[in-house]
């Protein structure tokens, strides 16, 4: 959802209450005429982080927080090792396709925030009274 960006983005004026504490978003509206406001929680954690006496152990429920948590980041991926051959078109086309090379490139940035704390939740839901 990248997109949002470009389209118009605005903070949500709902909270929303989980059971982990309250959350407001924000609001999408895209380009098509036919496609509906989207409402984005992003970075919501779903557990303790995997580190320390957690590291390979079944996910803990996440901590409980106070006030309301602004989910409009999303939280770091889950560490990755990206291709070498990205930033060397030449290489790169010796290896994947023109298509998937186009790909890399475009989420190679998105990518960088890499941390074994990454258990995190992005929610996209239609746009409902959200004034």
């Amino acid at each position: 959802m990248d997109t949002a960006t470009a389209n118009e983005r605005r903070m949500s004026s709902r909270i929303v209450t989980t059971k982990y504490g309250t959350l407001r978003g924000y609001v999408v509206t895209l380009p098509n005429r036919s496609l509906q406001p989207v409402e984005v929680f992003m970075g919501i954690p779903y557990a303790n982080p995997p580190m320390g006496k957690y590291r390979f152990m079944p996910p803990v429920s996440a901590a409980h927080w106070t006030g309301t948590k602004m989910a409009t980041q999303p939280g770091p991926v889950c560490p990755q090792k990206f291709p070498d051959y990205v930033n060397n078109r030449t290489l790169a086309l010796t290896k994947v396709t023109e298509g998937r090379y186009n790909i890399l490139k475009r989420i190679a940035s998105k990518i960088q925030n890499q941390s074994e704390d990454c258990l995190y939740l992005n929610i996209f839901t239609p746009a409902i009274n959200c004034k």
